[in-house]
């Protein structure tokens, strides 16, 4: 019995974990998972060639759950495929940064003002819940030189989910989440160039977010997506090796 016990325990470990809404992912999705985790932190460089064979052996899987991973991830743009060169992690760019914080500034303005108007007491539970989560995350491993601390990128866009959640419209949050999630590339290049505390701004869109103060919040809450790019840029201009060659 002990070692039915045991046998159970041992094949019930090696199956892979639920996702949040309790379905397991296949071999495609896990990698999947990793792959875009990897890209986003930077750990996969912009514009780095992605050879099918070489990276499933990385990743220790077979090629067509890699290859399927790889056609899912070009469809968010996070990966590109040219008859010639094959995958490649999606290139950066100022021009695309610029662009890109356009776009996320129009959908945040629109996003926390319907928030603020709409928002009810558990938009507020789930504002709150979520920024205490993330305060008790530190940004950086160390200062010098800059380590970012991985810990905080999930804490970090579920704050970011829960001002937005507010707003009554699904599409405005996905396409929010999905503007985040392209920026966050981004922020982690410019994390490693140095060290900027940033908690004072989400301490402020919350109170004024909470307190209902409608201009306040949305002024607020794009100056935040705006400073990003201001950041971004003036540590590139001063670093030789900055990846944003055009």
């Amino acid at each position: 019995m002990q070692i039915r016990r045991a046998r159970a325990l041992v094949a019930k470990k090696k199956e892979p974990a639920a996702s949040r809404d309790g379905v397991i992912p296949t071999a495609a999705g896990l990698v999947y998972g990793k792959l875009r985790a990897d890209i986003l932190r930077g750990v996969l460089l912009p514009s780095e060639r992605l050879r099918v064979n070489d990276i499933a052996e990385r990743y220790e899987c077979g090629a067509i759950p890699m290859r399927e991973a790889l056609n899912r991830l070009a469809a968010e743009h996070l990966v590109v495929y040219s008859e010639q060169r094959g995958f490649a992690v999606a290139p950066i760019s100022r021009a695309d940064l610029v662009d890109l914080a356009k776009a996320r500034s129009l959908f945040t303005e629109v996003a926390m003002r319907e928030a603020v108007l709409n928002g009810d007491a558990a938009w507020e539970e789930r504002v709150l819940l979520a920024h205490h989560r993330l305060k008790k995350v530190p940004r950086y491993l160390s200062l010098e030189p800059p380590r970012p601390n991985t810990a905080f990128d999930d804490p970090h866009r579920e704050f970011h989910s829960a001002l937005i959640s507010g707003c009554g419209s699904q599409w405005v949050v996905s396409l929010c989440e999905r503007l985040f999630d392209h920026a966050e590339r981004y922020r982690n290049f410019s994390r490693r160039l140095a060290v900027v505390p940033r908690e004072d701004e989400h301490q402020q869109i919350v109170d004024a977010a909470l307190a209902r103060r409608l201009k306040e919040t949305v002024a607020l809450s794009k100056r935040h997506v705006e400073r990003t790019v201001d950041i971004i840029l003036d540590q590139a201009s001063r670093d030789s090796a900055s990846v944003l060659i055009n």
